[in-house]
């Protein structure tokens, strides 16, 4: 029978890390087995350098203080204002085109064909995750060149 059949996965990398395939080689002596049922799981688990893990659900008193979290959580980023944005190419002037293909190519680093064909599957994500001044500055050059770039 295969050791790791019906066990969780941080005993399954336990055990393959330490090279043991089957169920012999864990039980080298009947220690395991002399102790009581319910000492076992942590004698095996000290055996394995396994750490205790939690299982089951949440009990009953949990419930209200999860709830409460969870509001928390959902207040703090509405507190928080926005410093890090994503930039999206929207649109461009058709006479503008190669001056928007060439300036992307710079910005994002991209081969010319690449950036041929990012401008032209506009409206797309060019950036992502920049400050504000930076994506303001990012905003005012492509219009500046004939190109719609937003703010998410």
């Amino acid at each position: 029978m295969p050791l790791h059949s019906n066990l969780t996965t941080p005993i399954k990398s336990a055990i393959a890390a330490m090279g043991i395939h089957s169920s012999s080689s864990i039980y080298e002596s009947q220690s395991v087995f002399d102790s009581r049922p319910d000492n076992r799981l942590a004698t095996l688990q000290s055996r394995l350098n396994i750490p205790d893990m939690p299982m089951g659900g949440f009990s009953a008193a949990a419930a209200p203080a999860a709830a409460a979290l969870v509001e928390e959580e959902e207040a703090a980023p509405a507190a928080q204002e926005k410093t890090l944005f994503a930039l999206t190419l929207k649109s461009f002037d058709a006479a503008a085109k190669p001056k928007v293909i060439k300036e992307i190519k710079s910005m994002l680093g991209l081969s010319l064909v690449d950036s041929k064909k990012f401008v032209e599957s506009a409206p797309k994500q060019m950036k992502e995750g920049v400050p504000k001044e930076e994506s303001e500055k990012i905003i005012e050059t492509m219009k500046g060149l004939g190109a719609v770039v937003t703010m998410d």
